[in-house]
């Protein structure tokens, strides 16, 4: 079996254009954390992201994108998205495997790199509810805004359907 890398920023772009879904992006310097990024909101207008990428005791993954001053409660919040049990975040080797990105570039548009499915998206119901979402282009070294109906399009368009649930408090 051959090894395919994942998919990058140039390949997200093409396909966002294929499926005429506007987007814009704003380049800046890498950021890890939340924190970090704070910085960049005067110039990046909408609801900007948290992503936990988590998983239950039957290897079942999950990403759980989220406002990011949101806070989800991971005691509980496997009964809301069907997971099997309490979940835990997921192992870096999995998060490049399923969503070709590295911990600090964890984003929605990791869906385009789970071709086998092995990943289940949760969007945050509070966060779809914003005009404009906003998400790493596979790098934390930029941020995309897309229309949050449209980040939904996309996902459908990798294969993917997400739930759109509250899964924050």
């Amino acid at each position: 079996m051959t090894e395919t890398s994942p998919k990058n920023r140039d390949d997200l772009f093409q396909f966002l254009d294929g499926l005429g879904i506007a987007h814009s992006t704003k380049d800046h310097a890498p950021v890890f954390t939340v924190a970090e990024s704070v910085s960049l909101r005067d110039e990046i207008p909408g609801g900007h992201t948290k992503n936990l990428f988590v998983k239950d005791k039957k290897d079942n993954f999950f990403l759980l994108t989220v406002e990011e001053n949101a806070t989800v409660d991971l005691k509980t919040v496997h009964t809301l998205i069907g997971a099997a049990s309490k979940v835990s975040f997921g192992k870096p080797e999995k998060l490049m495997e399923y969503l070709g990105v590295i911990p600090g570039s964890v984003t929605a548009f990791g869906a385009i790199n789970d071709a086998g499915g092995n990943v289940t998206f949760v969007l945050d119901a509070e966060l779809m509810a914003q005009d404009i979402v906003n998400c790493h282009p596979l790098s934390n070294d930029a941020t995309t805004s897309i229309a949050s109906g449209d980040l939904v399009r996309f996902m459908e368009a990798t294969g993917h359907t997400p739930l759109v649930l509250k899964v924050t408090s």
